[in-house]
């Protein structure tokens, strides 16, 4: 395409100047989503790529994407494409940032010059064959750690407050705090004072034998919660190797039935659970603070 010709002569200095081709500043980490995590990785993989003056890697992943139906990922190309110097790029652009603005993101109505002068879709969008979701015998790292501070930070500061808790107490656990979070986060919205259907109390939803059982006296004071929390979790993590799938859905379920039924239990609520820590975590494999 004329836009990769135009783009490594931009970076080369050639067709356009550096603060052309730099990337725009305002967009920070993307946000922590349970989106499905291959999406996820395209966009943050962008970015990454972006940071790094990588424009053509930034749009390769960008668009992965987009193909796949990421409003963010749109907003973000849509970005990209209006630094190209061609007009037909930067109409592109425009038209990317208007799709997603109609798809109510709010950014991108901010962010879109001028409507588009007709609608043209890059053509890795329109006819470009999509990257792969698998990676063949490779291990997905866990959730980046800048995506989960911006998150925190955005948080109300009572949640932050407890976010900062697990993240503290975690490591001492010998536990991921990105995990604990990503538990904490499905299990209570990180609200100290939830009660679920079931009884499970606070901010990781300690089911009373539970809470006794690691020496929990009051499930709803924040410090001892998370700690009663995150040793159930260092022990369901031995007892099943490191595999997040099963020692969350043995957090959810108990690990009687994950034995019981020699995996994840056919349980929608259980099933629906683990895709989501799954989707918060990214790894399938527990990552030891020390091996981080």
């Amino acid at each position: 395409m004329r836009y990769w010709r135009a783009i490594a002569g931009c970076v080369a200095g050639v067709l356009c100047t550096a603060a052309q081709a730099m990337a725009t500043p305002e967009d920070g980490p993307p946000e922590w989503t349970d989106e499905p995590p291959a999406l996820s990785r395209f966009i943050e993989e962008g970015y990454a790529a972006q940071r790094a003056h990588d424009l053509v890697q930034a749009a390769t992943h960008y668009c992965a994407a987009a193909r796949y139906g990421s409003v963010e990922a749109q907003y973000r190309l849509g970005r990209l494409f209006l630094q190209r110097p061609d007009a037909a790029g930067q109409d592109e652009g425009r038209t990317l940032l208007a799709l997603a603005a109609q798809r109510g993101h709010e950014k991108a109505a901010l962010a879109l010059p001028a409507p588009p002068l007709r609608e043209s879709l890059p053509d890795c969008l329109v006819t470009g064959r999509a990257p792969a979701f698998e990676v063949p015998n490779a291990v997905e790292p866990a959730v980046p750690l800048d995506v989960v501070e911006r998150y925190v930070l955005t948080l109300p500061s009572d949640k932050r407050r407890h976010a900062e808790l697990i993240q503290r107490l975690a490591p001492r656990f010998d536990v991921d705090f990105r995990l604990a979070l990503a538990i904490a986060r499905a299990e209570s919205n990180l609200d100290h004072r939830a009660v679920s259907p079931k009884n499970a109390q606070g901010l990781m939803q300690l089911i009373p034998d539970t809470a006794a059982r690691f020496g929990v006296r009051n499930a709803f004071d924040p410090e001892q919660n998370v700690r009663g929390g995150l040793a159930y979790l260092r022990w369901l993590l031995e007892r099943f190797n490191g595999d997040v799938a099963l020692a969350s859905a043995a957090y959810n379920a108990g690990e009687g039935a994950v034995d019981r039924h020699g995996g994840v239990p056919p349980y929608n609520e259980t099933r629906t659970y683990v895709q989501r820590i799954l989707h918060f975590y990214r790894s399938p494999v527990h990552a030891r603070p020390g091996a981080m």
